[in-house]
């Protein structure tokens, strides 16, 4: 039915269900894998940089191996809070300031997890170009306190949250940096025992 919201099971939201979800409403004729190719193109078109893309294409290459359709699912470009009235007022595009996140996952212990790949507007604002047409950036605190702030906000609220530097997922070795990251955050967050 439309509108009616499940709570999460206790094992969090799999890859499998969200392909289930995908497969029922957008592509009820595939197979799970046809299915699952199609949700993945389209959530990774959502991506706004390539150190975005890294982070999806290495954590996504968990679901190919034996199995792993049972991971939690990455959710990319989630909006923690919307609000339609905003919308309709047309003032706003209806999603209120600051609660985009880059990725979501739902893992089993019921924590809710954000992953953040911060580039330079993060922390920054951009100068003109210089006579070779490089732009470079100064540093702005205010735009920094802002960040740190919603992370004690969402941290508060029962987030876990974890920030990447765009710039050392575009290090030669940020494959192998995000490999072992959810190696180990996947450990950590295990489903109960109990």
């Amino acid at each position: 039915m439309p509108g009616v919201h499940r709570p999460l099971p206790p094992h969090g939201f799999t890859w499998r269900q969200m392909v289930a979800w995908w497969q029922k409403n957008h592509q009820p004729d595939a197979d799970e894998k046809t299915a699952a190719e199609g949700l993945y193109r389209r959530l990774y078109r959502s991506l706004d940089s390539k150190p975005e893309q890294l982070l999806m294409i290495t954590y996504c290459a968990r679901y190919a191996e034996e199995g792993d359709f049972d991971l939690p699912v990455l959710i990319p470009q989630v909006y923690l809070h919307y609000e339609p009235y905003t919308r309709r007022s047309g003032k706003q595009s209806g999603a209120l300031y600051r609660q985009r996140m880059d990725f979501l996952l739902l893992v089993p212990d019921r924590s809710r997890i954000v992953i953040e790949v911060d580039g330079v507007q993060h922390y920054g604002r951009s100068n003109p170009p210089d006579k070779q047409g490089r732009i470079t950036h100064t540093a702005v605190p205010r735009l920094y306190a802002e960040m740190v702030a919603e992370d004690r906000r969402l941290r508060l609220a029962g987030y876990e949250i974890y920030r990447f530097g765009g710039w050392e997922l575009k290090e030669s070795d940020g494959r192998q940096l995000l490999e072992s990251f959810f190696t180990s955050l996947l450990a950590r967050h295990q489903k109960p025992t109990r």
